[in-house]
This record gives structure tokens, C-alpha cells and sequence, in this order.
């Protein structure tokens, strides 16, 4: 990724876009933050902020057109101006402390026109320590807002905020209209120009300069730049726009004051002029569900505090955060996706020291559901793969974010479980039955089942037990990942080809995006073409349904579920967030090893959503929920089970068991079915062991499987090499079978041993001592 890259990635990401009210504004007031500090009662930090937006808060506070309102998404617009006002009347009576002596830069710049578009030019270019010549035709300064009634604008708030900004020190000439080229004793632009660094012509659309016969041309409508060099007007000036109102014609004097500091430093009057002036914001709100609220009433013609706290506190503080919402893995870090991406880019560009985003990038589940939900299709999934396949490449994978999976893989892939085979007594296969690894650990019951039943229905119907290599792909090893897909095309050519029904909907995501020329077909929709099994029973159950998440934009499948379920006598009901946006269950992307706090949110966040029973496809799905807790059932407990409620409260098998299901499901099927024995068993299997509940509760926490434990045991045996402990008298032995070193507290009973305590880690170990 480079920063090009990453700035396409960024710039899909909107939270960070400013509000409609601040986008409507043509001074880009901070209406949000102001009304969150008003809410809290915090006044003076409400002006602070009114300050920092506007020169001359208490006149804009009592004529401002409030273009916010109009774009508001509160059902009734918040008063702003009457907020604007408390601020003035509640937050502006501290005492400033007196500013230190400005030194003036020696660029002078020359205004004309004293009205609040001269002003504003002034204000801003004053805070950049220009020396400014201000130039106004009349007596006073203010223009046409002078003509404002006294119970609109009083005199006093205007002469006040007035005379506070020409203590600043500016030049200022009254009585002093400026001609084009006329002589006769008044000052002529010309003039102005050779004296001044730069001009402003800010007389407004009814002011007596003549544009015309001052050349000024066409003026450009990003800079206010005119055809004389060093010259700029406002776009009344040249008839460009018509009477403007008083915060627009503001707006004018600050676009003008940028483009004068720019030309005055001599650097680009373009670059980077976006979004000034009011523009349409690329915000998205989500209104849904807020609850009505009108504006508060005023007892008298001003807000009291207590009333501005309220209408304050109407402010819905629009923001995105759409797939944060919705994403347990978003929220944990406390941002959102822009933040993330830049958090990821740094930390691949890291060439010594802590990378520290690497559980960020190794903790999402890689659903893809924050880019459903985005309203810029903004995909963290994609984000998150892509740094890991760099990682890995760099070499800078933790070993430890992804080595149980790749474990759990390879030994699907072994002889102890990858099985491929025609249908007894058939010489070619038309189907094949392959489905996953994470089924067969389960329930491999109900694999015997499927596949009686596909026999029963299709002709010549194979079988394939092996992993799809998803683990690979998560883990960005595509290496990994390739091999795997080959080692099936080698199987899968065995049997000529065949359409491949699948049973596990990561397994149909991985061969539909990979191996786009492979036939294959989900099992419910060859159990919905050809109907369920004979002799099913009727369930009279409601249950809310789970799509899993790599099924998101499968609809046929989700289709062909529900209308199975509905066969089955089921009542479905849908939960908040299904099919294209539906929830991953943290087995995706590896989520449930990389991070497990972020995994236990992901689960209890969707099974909260709902008080019914759930029903799912996806068998890790199924185990995930009902580990914590959420009776939940596969569409084939509903199929093939005999009493669903204890099916539905049934833990899913540990860790240990689920290699031991596949490898006895393989022994089973090849005896019964093919008349075939397995190779024999690795000469630790036949070590036997015991230990507590609590023992084998840590090693399911800590992803110690049996056979890791049998494997020291063996090493310690044949070795010599243990350890043991004065106090407790328990042998501790230590082996290193893969990238990990197993550690076991252990002493030998009756014709095996039992087990006290069990940990691993990645460290490199020194020379051993025998005990």
C-alpha cells in the first residue's frame, strides 16, 4: 500500500466529513461541537468556538440568515441563531486576557469597502499580522447592515464588536471613496496598487467602483483573483452575483483573505481550495428511530440558560459511524475505519520497531459486513487480508495469530481425515459430497447422514473430506492458501470432475472466488429441489434465523433455508441484521483466536439480538452461539435430530474432540462404507491420559490440544529429559513438535498419566538438564 492507495482507501471513509449544518454555513460555524458544549452548559467554550468561525460573533448572533437550518435533520431544525446569541449574552463576559504586542509583517493590503465584507478580509488578514489599509466611501463601517432595525441588530452590539476589532490597529480611512482611474483629488486604484501589496474591492453589488473601467475583467470564482495582477473583488463587484446576504457576503472577504495571504507568499492560489463557501456535506446520518423533539420555547425574547441548555441538547451530533454501530471488532479500537486505515499503513511501513496495529489487522473476521452497511461501500475486510498477506511477506506475521488454525488445516488435510472416494460400487462420480472440516468435527453423525440421503436422491454421488484451505487465505499465507487449492484440484480430477455439493458456505465463498470453473451447488438447494429427507418430522418451533456471514450475498441459499425451514414446520423470524448485512459469529478471519475479548462481544452482541432459539447453517456458527450460552440449532438437527431442545443446548465438541471426530468419522465411513482400514495410528496416540474438568477447561482456553500433551509425554519418555518439582514431587517435560514449545505438569497413574497443568509459548529454549 502506498499513500496514494491509502489515500483512496481513506477518502471512502465519511465520519470524518463535517455536518450538513457546517457544510450549509458559508463561515462553516461548528454548530455540532457549539451545541454539545451548550448542552453541558459550558457557554464560554460555546463562544470560544463561535470565535474561532466568525469575526464578529454578536452581529452574526442577531442577522444571520441561518442556512444551517434549512439542511438540519432534527424533525424541527435547531435555533441556532437563538443558541448563537445565549453564547454571546452568557459565554463572552469573561475577561480576555490582554494581547501581547504584534509584530506586523511588512506586506501591506488595501481594502475597499468597510461593509462586513471589507471587514471580514480585514479580520482574517489582521490575524495574520498584515499591515491593513481599509478604505470606505462613507462616515462609518458597516454597510448595509446599518440599515438593520434596532430590535434586530441594536446599534450598540454592532459599534461594539466594531470598534473592538479596529483597536487592533488598522489604517483606516473614512470618508474615502476609491475611483477606478479618475484624477481629481480622489485615490485611485491605481494608486492603491502601487502602494499595496495587494488589493481587495469589496464595495458590494450597489457601490459607485466601476469594474469596467478599472479592467478588472472576469473574476475567478475559486480566488476572487481579478484580471489585474494583484487584484480581487468580491463576486458582487464584477455582477457576478446578485445582493448577497450578510453571512455570505462574510464569506466572500474570507475566501478573498486566503487568496491574498497566498499570492502575497507567493504559492499556489488553487491548490487545495475545496469546500470553502457553503458545499454539500458527504456526511451520512441515520435519522432512523430518533424520536421527535420540538424547539424549546423562549419565556422572553432571548434564551435563559436553562432553556438554551435544552435546545442545545436537541442536536442529534451527526456523524456516520454506521459499521461501528453494527461491528463489535469497529467499536473495540475506539475509532473508525479512516483512523484504522492510516493505523495500518503505518504500521506496514515500519521498518524496525513495535507494530503495533498487528492485532487491529489480525482481529477482524474479514465478513465484509461494514462494507454492506458503509454508504461508501468502505471494506476494512479487504484492507485487513491484504495486510496480512504483506506481513506474512515481510515476515513480520506473529506466529501466533493464526498457528492453531493453520494446525487445525493441516491435519484435515493429513491422512488422519482427507479422504477421497467414489460411491460404493459406482466407477465414476457425477456429485461429490464435500462437507468441511468444521461440520465433520462437529456433528459427523449427520455428514453419514447428508450423504446417505445424496445417495439416495442422485446417481453416483462421491465423497471428499478435507479442508478448503479458508484458514490459509485468512491467515495471509497465499502460498498456503494455493497449495491447498491444488491439493483439492488433484483430488477433485480423480474423480472426473464432478459438481460439488457443499455443505459449509466458507467452503462454497472459497471455491466460488477461486476456482470460478469448479461446478458446485450448496446442499440446501439440492435438499429444496429434491425435498427432505423420507419420513422427516415436523417441528412446531419459532426460531430466528442466522445467515452466516459468508452467505451474504448467496441469496439462493438463504432462500432455499427458509423455505426448507418453513417445510419443517418452523416459524422463521428475521434478526436486525440478516442476509446481505448479516453478522459474522467471530469464526471468520480468524477472530476467535486473534482476539478473544473482540470475539466474546462479536457472539454475545448477536445473540443478545434476539429472545428465541436460533437456527443456522454454518456449524461453527452453531457451536459459537450455543458455547455461550444461546440454545441454537443447525438446519440438520431440524433434519435429522430426534429431540431438538437437547440438540439445541449442546455444547460444541472441544478442541481435542473435533480432530478426534473427523479421524473416527474417516475410519467409520471407510470400513463401513469402502471395507478399508486406516494406516495405523502415531505411536503417541496410544498414551493415555486423565485429568480434571478444571485441566481440561485450561487447555481449551489455552488451544492445547490432547495429542500436543501425548506428544511431550512421549519426548519426555524417550528422552529422559523432565524435570522434577521439590514441592509438589510432579514431573515437568517440554517439547517443541511444531513452532510452538508445549510445557506439561504430569505424573505417571496406573497404565497412563495424569495431567495437572499444561501451558505453551514461542519462546527458543537453551540447553535442557535431565532430571
Amino acid at each position: 500500500m502506498d499513500q496514494l492507495d491509502l489515500h483512496d482507501i481513506e477518502s471512502k471513509c465519511i465520519q470524518e466529513c463535517v455536518p450538513t449544518c457546517v457544510a450549509a454555513c458559508p463561515l462553516h460555524v461548528d454548530v455540532r461541537s457549539l451545541c454539545k458544549e451548550l448542552s453541558q452548559g459550558n457557554f464560554e467554550s460555546g463562544y470560544a468556538l463561535l470565535k474561532k468561525s466568525l469575526p464578529f460573533p454578536a452581529i452574526v448572533a442577531h442577522i444571520c440568515e441561518q442556512p444551517c437550518r434549512k439542511v438540519c435533520l432534527r424533525d424541527q431544525a435547531i435555533a441556532i441563531v437563538d443558541l448563537e446569541k445565549a453564547c454571546v449574552q452568557f459565554g463572552s463576559g469573561a475577561e480576555e486576557k490582554a494581547a501581547a504586542p504584534v509584530i506586523k509583517r511588512k506586506q501591506r493590503v488595501a481594502i475597499v469597502g468597510g461593509g462586513l465584507c471589507g471587514l471580514t478580509a480585514a479580520f482574517d488578514l489582521t490575524r495574520k499580522r498584515y499591515t491593513i489599509a481599509l478604505y470606505e466611501a462613507g462616515s462609518v463601517l458597516g454597510g448595509r447592515v446599518r440599515s438593520c432595525s434596532e430590535s434586530i441588530l441594536p446599534r450598540s452590539v454592532m459599534e461594539n464588536e466594531i470598534n473592538a476589532f479596529l483597536k487592533q490597529g488598522i489604517e483606516l480611512h473614512l470618508n474615502s471613496p476609491v475611483s477606478a482611474r479618475m484624477e481629481g483629488g480622489q485615490i485611485t486604484l491605481d494608486q492603491l496598487r502601487r502602494e499595496n501589496d495587494a488589493v481587495f474591492i469589496a464595495t458590494g453589488a450597489s457601490g459607485n467602483f466601476d469594474a469596467a473601467v478599472a479592467g478588472l475583467g472576469s473574476i475567478d470564482a475559486a480566488t476572487r483573483a481579478t484580471a489585474v495582477n494583484g487584484v480581487f473583488a468580491s463576486l458582487e463587484v464584477v455582477g457576478k452575483a446578485n445582493e448577497m446576504s450578510s453571512i455570505l457576503a462574510m464569506s466572500e472577504g474570507r475566501i478573498a483573505a486566503t487568496s491574498i495571504d497566498r499570492f502575497v507568499q507567493r504559492v499556489s492560489l488553487t491548490a487545495s481550495r475545496s469546500n470553502e463557501g457553503p458545499y454539500e456535506s458527504c456526511l451520512y446520518t441515520n435519522t432512523q428511530g430518533i424520536t421527535p423533539n420540538a424547539v424549546t420555547t423562549k419565556k422572553s425574547a432571548t434564551y435563559s440558560k436553562e432553556e438554551a441548555i435544552r435546545e442545545a441538547g436537541r442536536c442529534i451530533q451527526c456523524e456516520c459511524m454506521e459499521c461501528v454501530k453494527a461491528c463489535e471488532y469497529l467499536n473495540s479500537y475506539g475509532g473508525y475505519p479512516k483512523k484504522y486505515a492510516r493505523s495500518i499503513y503505518n504500521n506496514l511501513s515500519i521498518v524496525m520497531g513495535t507494530r503495533g496495529a498487528n492485532k487491529l489487522i489480525n482481529s477482524c473476521s474479514l465478513c465484509g459486513q461494514c462494507a454492506e452497511i458503509c454508504p461508501n461501500d468502505f471494506d476494512m475486510s479487504l484492507l485487513c487480508k491484504s495486510a496480512r498477506e504483506t506481513m506474512v511477506k515481510q515476515g513480520h506475521m506473529p506466529p501466533s495469530a493464526h498457528d492453531f488454525a493453520l494446525r487445525d488445516m493441516e491435519f484435515s488435510n493429513s491422512e488422519a481425515f482427507a479422504l477421497t472416494r467414489k460411491q460404493p460400487g459406482k466407477s465414476e462420480s457425477q456429485y461429490v459430497f464435500f462437507p468441511g472440516c468444521q461440520l465433520s468435527a462437529s456433528a459427523p453423525e449427520q455428514v453419514e447422514q447428508v450423504y446417505a440421503y445424496l445417495r439416495s436422491q442422485l446417481p453416483s454421488v462421491g465423497l471428499m473430506l478435507r479442508c478448503c484451505g479458508a484458514m490459509a487465505d485468512w491467515a495471509g499465507q497465499k502460498e498456503l492458501f494455493q497449495q491447498a487449492l491444488d491439493d483439492f484440484k488433484v483430488e477433485y480430477q480423480k474423480l472426473g470432475t464432478p459438481t460439488v455439493i457443499l455443505a459449509c458456505s466458507s467452503c462454497y465463498q472459497v471455491f466460488k472466488e477461486n476456482l470460478p470453473e469448479l461446478k458446485i451447488k450448496s446442499l440446501w438447494q439440492v435438499m429444496d429441489e429434491n425435498g427432505l429427507p423420507e419420513g422427516t418430522a415436523k417441528r412446531s418451533l419459532t426460531l430466528s434465523i442466522h445467515d452466516p456471514c459468508s452467505t451474504r450475498y448467496e441469496t439462493q441459499i438463504q432462500d432455499s433455508v427458509r423455505h426448507l425451514a418453513n417445510q419443517l414446520g418452523v416459524k422463521v423470524e428475521e434478526l436486525p441484521l440478516n442476509r446481505e448485512k448479516t453478522s459474522c459469529c467471530s469464526y471468520g478471519g480468524d477472530m476467535w483466536l486473534s482476539n478473544r475479548e473482540v470475539s466474546n462481544k462479536v457472539i454475545d452482541k448477536r445473540i443478545s439480538e434476539s429472545k428465541n432459539d436460533y437456527l443456522t447453517y454454518c456449524a461453527m456458527c452453531r457451536d459459537f452461539f450455543a458455547n455461550h450460552g444461546k440454545p441454537s440449532l443447525h438446519l440438520l438437527d431440524l433434519i435429522f435430530a430426534q429431540d431438538v431442545s437437547a440438540r439445541a443446548a449442546r455444547r460444541g465438541p472441544g478442541y481435542s474432540d473435533r480432530h478426534e471426530n473427523r479421524a473416527r468419522l474417516k475410519r467409520k465411513l471407510m470400513k463401513e462404507l469402502w471395507s478399508e482400514t486406516m494406516p495405523e495410528e502415531k505411536s503417541y496416540a496410544s498414551i493415555h491420559l486423565t485429568f480434571s474438568d478444571e485441566v481440561e477447561k485450561q487447555l481449551e482456553d489455552r488451544l492445547i490440544l490432547v495429542e500436543d500433551i501425548q506428544q511431550v509425554l512421549e519426548y519426555a519418555q524417550k528422552t529422559g529429559k523432565r524435570f522434577k518439582q521439590p514441592q509438589s514431587g510432579h514431573f515437568l517435560a517440554h517439547y517443541k513438535p511444531t513452532r510452538v514449545t508445549y510445557w506439561v505438569e504430569y505424573l505417571p497413574k496406573g497404565e497412563g498419566y495424569e495431567v495437572f497443568k499444561a501451558y505453551s509459548h514461542r519462546m527458543e529454549l537453551g540447553e535442557e538438564t535431565k532430571a
